[in-house]
């Protein structure tokens, strides 16, 4: 852990356990096309030793149109296994920059059964810097057994959405850009409208880290105050396809809040459909 959030765990302590059993450390980098990053490239040219790679893009529901959905459990588990990741391992999950897709990966497993999950302060790319073990060696797995059971309360669908729309019994915390969240920028993705679901408040998702590490909990809270976010009232988080809202996911739960969330469409699906009610403007 680090000082700054329980599900954190800081480069030193890694390295110092890395030959540890029972560990399972996973490379979730993912890229927007705009990054010219290639995630699955750059972790084979290098990765922290024994890591093995989980790409966001294939561990899905293969029956959904929209990005990253998530597969059920037995799906979930058969791409685990395959990893060599059991449900009681400790695992660690990192990304490049440090909290941009890792905090997704680190919801998934842990909506899917595991509880000692953590995510790798600074990323990747800190880690490199600091000059700690990195490896170009493909990882030997041994295929293991994850026992998945996925926590339903933890996951929103359209139509939980549509009712908290039209309730308005959860606050929705969305984490795409300011200018995406008001309609005046366009969506990345072809067919789907701008703005935000009527009573959505913006919560960028960069606004939250600083230098590949989370804010400590008093800014934390700092942030969520000026964007309006009740944090004694449960909360859905949102963003463009269901990463970066698990970064708001993150954030919450470091600071003792579990009412909350996670909406798997996202404004992928929301935006795209005819039927659902769009605002634009700040919030």
């Amino acid at each position: 852990m680090t000082e700054t959030s329980p599900f954190l765990v800081s480069a030193d302590w890694l390295e110092e356990h890395l030959k540890e059993p029972g560990l399972s450390i996973v490379d979730a980098s993912w890229y927007l096309p705009a990054q010219n990053r290639n995630a699955m490239a750059e972790y084979e040219a290098g990765h922290i030793p024994r890591a093995v790679f989980f790409d966001q893009d294939a561990v899905v529901d293969p029956d959904s149109g929209l990005p990253h959905t998530l597969p059920d459990a037995r799906t979930f588990a058969r791409h685990a296994g395959s990893m060599g990741i059991a449900v009681n391992d400790t695992i660690i999950v990192y990304d490049g920059p440090g909290l941009f897709s890792a905090p997704r990966v680190w919801w998934m497993f842990r909506v899917m059964g595991a509880t000692d999950v953590k995510i790798l302060d600074g990323g990747f790319d800190r880690w490199k810097r600091e000059g700690r073990p990195v490896t170009d060696e493909p990882t030997k797995i041994a295929p293991d057994l994850f026992d998945a059971v996925l926590d339903e309360t933890r996951v929103a669908s359209l139509e939980d959405m549509l009712g908290v729309v039209e309730g308005g019994d959860s606050q929705i915390a969305d984490a795409r850009p300011a200018g995406r969240f008001a309609g005046a920028d366009p969506e990345p993705r072809a067919g789907v409208r701008g703005g935000h679901m009527p009573g959505a408040k913006n919560l960028p998702a960069t606004l939250l880290s600083r230098d590949g590490s989370l804010l400590a909990p008093d800014e934390l809270r700092q942030k969520f105050e000026a964007a309006g976010i009740d944090l004694d009232k449960p909360v859905v988080t949102s963003c463009g396809s269901g990463v970066t809202a698990a970064i708001i996911t993150l954030a919450l739960e470091t600071l003792g809040h579990s009412s909350n969330r996670l909406y798997d469409g996202s404004w992928t699906e929301w935006g795209s459909r005819s039927d659902t009610p769009v605002e634009t403007g700040q919030a």
